[in-house]
């Protein structure tokens, strides 16, 4: 694994649980200086900080709602406050179907109250969190950035609603922002994970449906599995290495070939 990693301070929100827990517990084990963020599950972020500390990492906790845009800007301070600088920044937090928390169904079926809540978190908030990472690694003269979209905003899918095009706007986005900061020294890229165990929402998805795994599985996934939350961490320090010192703007699959299907 990328050596370059150890000391390097990189924040990750949506932490608590699922990729973005896995990211940070192995972040934490190559030495990197690690922000953990949740907007609501504080409890388990602060969990996960003490796993890191428990491995022989360095980690804090620090409340983030990437839905409000003041909570995003004083989190970036107070992570340039203790440290002094940010050097990548995994934007993890987002939201989507799972037939519990959100139900599936076809456009006219969907709420506006579900519509709106999934695009100010998947799109919404994440550009408050780019907003503020870019202007400090602007200041920087340097760093790195992955945003997570899905394989869903690679091809869409009926009864997800408003998930695919918020994670198309993510993909999107990515690239704006790679585009606009390629010669600031900033990379950014994004990850688009498949079914992906380890997950809340493959969790719930699993609970409503007994039978979708084993039908993802021999249907759906050419490799003919489930990724897990781990093999998309793989993939987020990579980008945020300097192995991937030349990759700006890439949507990088982690699907076991999905997005081919």
């Amino acid at each position: 694994m990328p050596k370059d990693i150890q000391g390097k301070v990189v924040l990750i929100t949506g932490a608590a649980t699922g990729m973005g827990k896995a990211a940070a517990k192995e972040f934490g084990s190559l030495g990197a200086k690690v922000v953990v963020t949740t907007g609501h599950s504080v409890e388990k972020g602060q969990a996960v900080v003490q796993e890191i500390r428990d491995a022989g990492g360095e980690a804090i906790f620090l409340p983030c709602d990437i839905s409000s845009e003041e909570s995003v800007k004083s989190c970036i301070e107070e992570i340039v406050r203790q440290y002094g600088r940010l050097d990548c920044a995994f934007n993890n937090a987002g939201v989507g179907p799972d037939g519990v928390r959100i139900p599936y169904g076809p456009l006219t079926q969907w709420s506006t109250e579900n519509w709106d809540l999934v695009v100010d978190t998947n799109l919404r908030g994440l550009f408050f969190c780019l907003k503020y990472e870019l202007l400090q690694m602007q200041q920087q003269g340097k760093g790195a950035i992955v945003n997570t979209a899905s394989v869903g905003g690679l091809k869409m899918a009926p009864g997800f609603g408003a998930y695919g095009p918020s994670k198309a706007g993510v993909i999107a986005l990515t690239r704006t922002a790679a585009m606009e900061n390629a010669k600031n020294g900033i990379r950014v890229n994004v990850v688009c994970p498949g079914p992906t165990t380890g997950t809340q929402l493959m969790a719930n998805t699993m609970a409503t449906d007994p039978h979708e795994e084993e039908n993802l599985k021999a249907h759906v996934i050419p490799m003919g599995k489930l990724g897990t939350a781990e093999d998309v961490a793989h993939a987020v320090v990579w980008l945020c290495s300097d192995y991937a010192g030349h990759t700006t703007g890439q949507a990088l699959s982690v699907d076991g070939g999905m997005h081919m299907a």
